[in-house]
């Protein structure tokens, strides 16, 4: 007899007939084995109908565990085994079973994204490598070496500035040079202009006189929207005049052999640039040179009621009369 026949004639129990289907043997979630078990527990239906409900409750289970998507584990039958299992596989592998396996029956895994090349030094062969190494460690030196340099050069009087005195001006000077007067607790509040004027001697035997000409001028307007002026342009003629002053008195005479040293290299510098100009090239030949410095107050803000003269106030120097040196700049 079928396992579903709802023949009326068949003994009743609590919930119908015995052969009849209950809704518990349709269900995918195992329905149909609870029915079974409840049939043999009311003892209702003879023992071939109650095989037969087993039977078909197993197959049930068996179909039902076979389809795509179930979450209950699957009959231990070899077919169950060969064909549910490959046909579930063959699908891809599902994420809510573990371990994913794929149709070979071996472990499913994604591919791993593609690894990136090598940039920068390490795409480099070891050679290259060391050789980069080398250059940046040379270089870290260098500039070690310079910070430390510069600083004894500004730190006040030490052993080792003692000791290494002329080997730390040597590097630092006239390049390097650093002072604190930005920091100073009065920093420079004037304008100072160097100017120079020759005497000529001129084709026809006649001595003329040239006016003043402002180099100072010259080299702001060299520094001017220039993003890399040289060093001669920003320090050359200032430190000169720094130099000058600081060597001479107020009479404007040497001092020392510094101050005959300072006047020398001064007189050098102002030659080799009048000799630039094209109008005193053109008049004769400079005989004597003569030098000044034009110094005038930073005004102040207008917010400040700080009044100061504004007029320039100027520093002649006596004539120098032009070597053959000088006009070469000292070169031998």
């Amino acid at each position: 007899m079928d396992a579903y026949d709802e023949d009326s004639g068949a003994p009743r129990g609590p919930d119908g007939p015995t052969g009849a289907r209950r809704a518990g043997a349709l269900d995918r979630d195992g329905g149909a084995v609870d029915g079974a078990a409840g049939e043999r527990a009311d003892g209702q239906g003879d023992g071939s109908r109650s095989g037969g409900d087993e039977t078909a409750a197993g197959e049930a289970a068996g179909s039902a565990s076979a389809r795509p998507g179930s979450a209950e584990p699957r009959a231990a039958s070899g077919g169950d085994a060969a064909s549910g299992g490959a046909s579930g596989d063959c699908a891809g592998p599902d994420p809510d079973r573990a371990p994913a396996l794929d149709s070979a029956g071996r472990l499913y895994a994604p591919a791993s994204p593609p690894i990136a090349a090598p940039s920068g030094v390490a795409a480099l062969s070891p050679a290259y490598r060391i050789t980069a190494a080398a250059v940046l460690g040379a270089v870290a030196v260098v500039v070690c070496v310079h910070l430390a340099v510069v600083f004894l050069s500004l730190a006040p009087a030490n052993t080792v500035s003692k000791r290494h005195g002329k080997e730390i001006e040597a590097w630092v000077y006239p390049e390097f040079e650093q002072n604190w007067k930005l920091f100073a607790p009065n920093p420079l509040q004037q304008n100072i202009a160097v100017e120079a004027r020759a005497e000529l001697a001129a084709k026809d035997g006649d001595v003329r006189t040239t006016g003043w000409v402002d180099l100072s001028a010259e080299d702001g307007a060299a520094i001017d929207h220039n993003p890399v002026p040289s060093h001669t342009q920003q320090n050359e003629l200032r430190r000169a005049w720094d130099f000058l002053v600081s060597t001479h008195n107020a009479d404007s005479r040497p001092v020392g052999t510094r101050g005959t040293l300072s006047e020398e290299y001064m007189r050098r510098i102002v030659v080799m640039r009048l000799a630039r100009e094209a109008d005193i090239k053109n008049q004769g030949v400079v005989q004597r040179v003569q030098v000044r410095s034009k110094t005038v107050n930073v005004a102040p803000p207008a917010w400040s009621g700080e009044r100061i003269s504004t007029q320039p106030v100027y520093r002649a120097l006596p004539w120098w009369t032009v070597t053959a040196a000088d006009a070469t700049g000292g070169a031998r």
